[in-house]
């Protein structure tokens, strides 16, 4: 393998990591294993610290091909608190108010949910990477100041209801999406198609692309995996 030429990794991100974690962890360890200092390292599509699952890095010259990743179609399996909202629309913050859902049937969510396949506008969470005026989004929310997005049109190409429990007001989704799509954005959104809230409480990316978690590796597993490789280093050009 030739991880300077470029090569495209596929790795299970674990749950509370950073995407820049994760790609620290992953380039601190080719460097070593290289003997090189640098080595460019990038990830094709954030996940955010409380989700878990599917993250393609790219290394080298591969990392040209992030845009062209990122584009790929993605799958998700999120469950959503119904009643409750968060400053973040997931765990990372407190619930700060809560709703009625007393009205709350599996038929009234089934329908909600069909409301959002398609092509739809979505605005994204002031708590996301979006830049407003340069900075961060999150950078200007974390510091309590008001953040306007403006929506952006993206596409649901499925989305289902894969299990709803009434007592605990709590449903598990499965949505197939474009590139650009919050999922806590969305959980948002459906909680006010229902006329009450929402936040996750869990999210796991299934599949980008053709790539599948299954496929993927584990963080911790890279550098015994490494150890099995046959790998090209600069030295061996000197040698």
């Amino acid at each position: 393998m030739d991880f300077i030429e470029g090569e495209i990794l596929c790795f299970d991100k674990p749950l509370g990591w950073t995407s820049f974690n994760v790609v620290s962890k992953i380039r601190s360890q080719l460097c070593h294993r290289l003997g090189v200092k640098k080595l460019k390292v990038g990830h094709a599509g954030t996940l955010d610290p409380l989700a878990t699952g599917v993250m393609v890095v790219c290394t080298g010259k591969a990392t040209k091909r992030i845009d062209e990743l990122q584009a790929h179609v993605k799958e998700y399996v999120a469950t959503l608190q119904l009643g409750a909202t968060t400053p973040c629309f997931d765990l990372e913050k407190p619930v700060d108010k809560t709703y009625p859902t007393s009205h709350i049937t599996e038929t009234l969510l089934r329908e909600a949910l069909g409301r959002f396949l398609g092509r739809i506008e979505q605005v994204p969470p002031a708590f996301s990477a979006c830049k407003v005026d340069g900075k961060r989004a999150y950078d200007l929310a974390r510091r309590g100041r008001e953040v306007e997005l403006k929506p952006k049109v993206l596409v649901i190409d499925e989305i289902e209801l894969q299990a709803f429990d009434l007592g605990k007001m709590q449903a598990t989704i499965r949505v197939v999406c474009s590139k650009g799509t919050y999922i806590r954005a969305l959980a948002r959104d459906i909680g006010e198609a229902l006329n009450s809230g929402a936040h996750l409480i869990s999210l796991r990316r299934t599949r980008v692309g053709n790539v599948r978690v299954e496929d993927c590796m584990q963080v911790d597993d890279f550098h015994e995996w490494m150890q099995r490789q046959d790998i090209f280093c600069e030295k061996d050009i000197i040698e």
